[in-house]
């Protein structure tokens, strides 16, 4: 699996599953929409960590370098 995200892409994508975590711990965002969101900031977080995002493959899109 090669890298296809950006040191920038990773970095907006880890921000953005800490605002909905820390929404989440708050009580901002409560039952279903929680749920959902909190999916997709595992989601986020995972494809940071790994530097792999597999919904830009079929469409050839690359942030990194």
């Amino acid at each position: 699996m090669e890298t296809n995200m950006g040191m920038i892409d990773r970095v907006i994508r880890v921000i953005l599953a800490l605002v909905v975590v820390t929404l989440i711990a708050t009580g901002v965002i409560s039952g279903i929409l929680a749920i959902i969101l909190g999916i997709f900031a595992a989601v986020f977080i995972l494809t940071s960590v790994i530097g792999f995002c597999p919904l830009y493959k079929p469409f050839g899109i690359r942030t990194c370098q």
